[in-house]
């Protein structure tokens, strides 16, 4: 019983992960076009303690360090005297790529987490019996 119930953990530590994920992935999709915006990134790391062991959690959210895009636009406030500016880092294709793998990965602890659920309701059914 307790394999079934550290599934149950190890499953929505995952969906927990990629939903955040999710969240600054969108975050960067949103900011795709405002200027001077450094694209999110985020790192999982296993948990090492105790019950929790095997677990994923996030790690520290960093800011890619990639250039900027420059972008000549004379009659735009933030230009320089050369009429320039720095946009942002954030390529579209990418974060929409890394979108729909958060989502699958999302997905799959959560068939993870309703066959170890399914289970755990069937072996109860037997112990009432």
């Amino acid at each position: 019983m307790t394999d079934l119930i550290r599934t149950l953990g190890l499953s929505a530590s995952g969906m927990t992960a990629q939903a955040q994920r999710l969240r600054h992935l969108s975050e960067n999709i949103a900011n795709a076009d405002t200027p001077g915006y450094r694209r999110k990134t985020v790192s999982f790391d296993t948990v090492q303690r105790g019950e929790a062991a095997g677990q994923v959690e996030v790690g520290k959210v960093r800011l890619d360090r990639s250039d900027l895009t420059r972008i000549h636009d004379p009659g735009n406030p933030l230009a320089d005297a050369q009429g320039n500016y720095e946009g942002s880092n954030v390529d579209l294709v990418i974060e929409i790529a890394d979108a729909r793998e958060a989502q699958r990965s999302y997905e799959a602890n959560l068939k993870m987490f309703d066959q170890a659920r399914q289970m755990t309701q069937s072996l109860l059914d037997l112990l009432r019996r």
